[in-house]
């Protein structure tokens, strides 16, 4: 999914900072996939009995206050328009959904929130949820089902919500034409409706067996329609989670406060021990990591999930280790090329060209958040096969310029220019795109590269239509669910331009055919198809792979309770607590 983030180009590294050390060989421990990768390979497990209140943390305690360090700010809170990682998580303790993931020994299990799990009638075609009775927004008014009907409604608003994800255009029946309650005010929708007070209804135009997964995310949030502002809700939106909106300035700092209109027995997974959370964004990550390991005053109760950097890889490995909080990430990472902008030949000579490790190295990553990339789907996607990789597409190696010059002289393409955004207010950033443009400069490319700040990178490289062709958004990829059908088809159809979540601009109708027909078969069948079909699409050059992520990072002596959530690849907010 979009939802990966990143201070370097929205997934396109995760980790950061001055390093030491260059891209590490993949790792050899198997895993039982057959990729030799340490990264294990998930399932969808469902828990459809599960009751609140959520089983107590061994040790926790109520109280305090938990700071959060990142160096890039999410770009909007606004639940509908949600889908990068850290919004995601920071979600988790503001927002309920009708399904949520609970983590049982360290592995995702769904299990029912506002509503159950769902059922599904014998064509496949209409889904019910029944609501919980009883659930209230931190105003005091109780949720109601009309409410969840009004929020996916508003989903299809993509002029206004172009960032969230767009199952629902798809799959829903009369999706792809309903545009919302602004535009469509008086259509007649059939794709959701709602029976009693607490029936919600979802008729689809195609099977969706995967629907309970997708009904976690932020955008089945509830929303009454007299409460909607629109473009303002991002800044004040309601919680109906543990915790709601205290103080915040946008790009900057938010500080959530205790919902005490929240319910603990009606929900099954999250947990209000801290009193109050605090998320700072834009500062020195390398700066703010060095604050939590040495845990002085108020720096023992913080977490920065940035990543560890490798310049305090001999910390964290070390005297330190116990404040590593190591976990499993499902993404993978790169940076895309705009087939639209850049022929094929082009694009093989970028490839050609490309620093992979001297990007490593300034960008910090380590052999503790990152593995090598070869493949669109990570290894901890069903499916998965690692087969020898692309020419130039295994994530690893200098570049060779001489051999890119070679391909842009024979193209008649020599001196093309590529551009792109990155982060000019923090120095990995720029220090990353400075590597970049060396290499490809050396390669015989003339090179644009675009600085803008920290709070307006998102929405820079979320615009298709700006004048850059390579490194736009999403950069990084990770499964919304762990099936192909939640890669191929968001990510190389194309409609995915239009939804805002293309990897490479490939506009192809016998792809599109090709990726419709293997969606709709059972997913058991499905799963060989889809790893078939990834090395059809990476021979395609749309996208160099850099990393599959893993998650690695620093949490202060006083935190307790962390662990790592693999649905995220962050820490699970939920279960944390402070220990004094």
């Amino acid at each position: 999914m979009r939802r990966l983030r990143s201070a370097v180009a929205v997934g396109a590294v995760v980790t950061l900072g001055a390093a030491a050390c260059g891209a590490p060989k993949p790792s050899n421990s198997g895993n039982g996939s057959g990729s030799g990768s340490s990264i294990s390979v998930q399932a969808n497990a469902i828990d459809p009995a599960a009751k609140g209140p959520a089983p107590a943390v061994p040790g926790a305690r109520k109280g305090g206050e938990v700071t959060v360090y990142a160096t890039s700010p999410p770009s909007t809170f606004d639940p509908t328009d949600i889908y990068f990682t850290d919004s995601n998580e920071i979600g988790k303790l503001l927002f309920r959904t009708p399904t949520t993931f609970a983590l049982r020994n360290g592995k995702p299990t769904l299990v029912p929130d506002l509503t159950d799990v769902g059922e599904v009638s014998d064509d496949k075609l209409t889904w019910t949820f029944t609501m919980k009775k009883g659930i209230r927004y931190e105003n005091g008014d109780e949720v109601k089902v009309e409410d969840l009907e009004y929020a996916i409604l508003r989903s299809f608003a993509r002029d206004v919500y172009p960032n969230g994800p767009a199952y629902q255009n798809t799959y829903f029946k009369g999706g792809k034409k309903y545009k919302g309650p602004y535009k469509d005010k008086d259509a007649d929708f059939k794709g959701v409706t709602t029976s009693g007070d607490d029936k919600l209804i979802i008729k689809l135009a195609q099977p969706f067996s995967d629907l309970p997964f997708y009904m976690s995310f932020p955008m089945f949030t509830p929303i009454p329609q007299g409460k909607d502002t629109k473009q303002e809700y991002k800044n004040k939106p309601l919680a109906t989670g543990p915790y709601r909106f205290d103080k915040y300035t946008p790009g900057t700092e938010l500080k959530l406060a205790r919902n005490d209109k929240w319910d603990a027995n009606s929900d099954a997974v999250r947990h209000d021990y801290p009193d109050a959370w605090t998320f700072k964004w834009g500062q020195d990550h390398i700066k703010t990591q060095q604050q939590v390991l040495n845990s002085n005053g108020p720096d023992a109760n913080a977490i920065d999930y940035n990543g560890v950097d490798a310049s305090l890889l001999g910390e964290v490995t070390g005297a330190k280790s116990s404040q590593l909080l190591k976990g499993e990430s499902p993404c993978t990472s790169g940076i895309q090329l705009d087939s639209r902008k850049i022929p094929l030949e082009v694009r093989k000579a970028i490839a050609k060209a490309y620093p992979y490790d001297q990007i490593w190295k300034a960008a910090g990553t380590t052999e503790l958040s990152a593995e090598p990339a070869s493949t669109v789907l990570p290894p901890s996607v069903p499916g998965h096969k690692k087969y020898t990789p692309v020419e130039d597409l295994d994530g690893q190696g200098t570049g060779d310029p001489e051999g890119a010059k070679k391909l842009l002289e024979a193209a008649g393409k020599l001196n093309f220019e590529l551009s792109w955004y990155y982060d000019n207010t923090q120095p990995v950033p720029q220090q990353v795109s400075q590597v970049r443009a060396d290499a490809l400069k050396k390669a015989g490319f003339a090179v644009k590269p675009l600085g803008v700040a920290s709070a307006k990178l998102r929405e820079k490289k979320s615009d298709y239509d700006a004048s850059v062709n390579m490194g736009q958004s999403p950069a990084g990829w990770c499964s919304d669910w762990p099936t192909g059908g939640s890669w191929f088809p968001v990510l190389f159809r194309s409609q995915s331009i239009e939804e805002g979540t293309t990897w490479g601009m490939l506009s192809d109708s016998v792809l599109d055919a090709k990726i419709n027909e293997i969606n709709e078969l059972p997913a058991e069948q499905a799963t060989a198809k889809w790893a078939d079909l990834d090395r059809e699409i990476m021979e395609k050059y749309v996208f160099l792979p850099s990393t599959y992520s893993k998650m690695a990072d620093v949490v202060g002596t006083n935190v307790g309770g962390a662990e790592g959530d693999p649905t995220m690849g962050l820490p699970f907010l939920p279960n944390v607590y402070l220990k004094s």
